[in-house]
């Protein structure tokens, strides 16, 4: 700064108003500083400046989601930083693998860089490990899976009410025989859209077959083995509805292998990129990710600026999106059957 200074001709005070963007500073005068900073490629020291700052922020929120390369992650991660963007504020994100301790890890590890936000998407079970982090003041808002044993703002989406959507539409097409591939059964939205696949069942009096539920699937390569497996029962199963964008493509890879994809019924919860250009194309339940990132992007930084009131809980209502796949009647009928 104080090459700048000398080479604009100004004190060290005007230089560092110019780059703070303060007031009182004639537009000539800034002209100068600008051209000396392109001039030297000047590039102002933020972590000493925030030091020195009233507000005592770092211009960073940081993000913790489940996997960044699950194009659900993805898609919120990027609502997030166009939000951010607009507010001259960068994010840190990284990946918690569904690993709880990673979580304590990497939240301390924000807090220590003194991010201005947190945005969260838990692993661990119970979150009271927050509760010395936000007495410093930092807020954090919760997404995709609501806050337990801490009063944070959160977004979520109705789970229950998604997977009993799906479930009723295969049941309203004449399934009866219809199979459930799940995530882990300790995670809150795989066990929310269970509830959900039960309830669509339990509400015309039916049950589903223990044999075509599976819990605790973490990959495509589970979901098509599994799928596969019931697919040789002497019983099969005429549709599937399965609880996550990536076990859908391990369905959608085992009905293609047996030659199925237009045999067996399928939908999914979750979207994902080319999932409307499969044959037929995929019938899914669909999160709104741009609306769910700019909603907890619209929270978080109202808290940033000094928003006060009670922690605010949002539900958002997922679409079941019908392409094809999820209105494939059971074998030997029609549609019109």
């Amino acid at each position: 700064m104080r090459d700048v200074a000398a080479l604009a001709g100004v004190s060290l005070k005007t230089v560092s108003r110019v780059v703070n963007d303060e007031p009182g500073v004639s537009p000539e005068v800034r002209d100068l500083v600008a051209a000396a900073v392109a001039r030297l490629d000047f590039r102002p020291n933020l972590a000493a400046s925030n030091l020195r700052r009233t507000d005592a922020r770092s211009g960073l929120v940081g993000a913790l989601v489940q996997d960044l390369s699950n194009s659900f992650s993805a898609s919120l991660l990027r609502a997030l930083e166009d939000a951010a963007r607009s507010r001259g504020t960068a994010v840190l994100a990284a990946s918690l693998d569904e690993e709880s301790e990673r979580e304590v890890a990497l939240v301390h590890d924000l807090m220590t860089r003194r991010v201005d936000g947190l945005i969260l998407m838990p692993a661990s079970a119970r979150h009271d490990y927050l509760v010395a982090e936000l007495r410093t003041g930092t807020p954090a808002v919760f997404v995709d899976r609501a806050p337990r044993g801490v009063d944070v703002d959160s977004v979520v989406i109705d789970n229950v009410a998604g997977a009993r959507a799906a479930t009723e539409h295969l049941l309203a097409q004449g399934h009866r025989r219809i199979a459930a591939l799940l995530d882990m059964e300790s995670i809150s939205t795989a066990a929310l859209r269970h509830q959900g696949f039960t309830a669509a069942h339990a509400a015309r009096g039916l049950r589903p077959d223990p044999r075509l539920v599976v819990h605790n699937l973490r990959s495509p390569e589970e979901s098509t083995e599994v799928l596969h497996a019931m697919l040789s029962l002497d019983d099969p199963p005429t549709a599937v509805f399965t609880g996550r964008n990536i076990l859908s493509v391990g369905a959608v890879r085992a009905l293609a292998e047996r030659g199925q994809r237009r045999e067996v019924a399928l939908v999914g919860f979750d979207d994902f990129p080319l999932a409307d250009l499969l044959d037929p194309p995929l019938t899914v339940v669909r999160q709104d990710v741009a609306r769910i990132g700019a909603t907890v992007a619209d929270l978080l930084f109202d808290r940033i600026d000094g928003d006060t009131a009670p922690p605010r809980h949002i539900v958002l209502t997922p679409t079941l999106v019908q392409r094809g796949s999820g209105e494939i009647p059971p074998y030997g009928r029609t549609r019109s059957a």
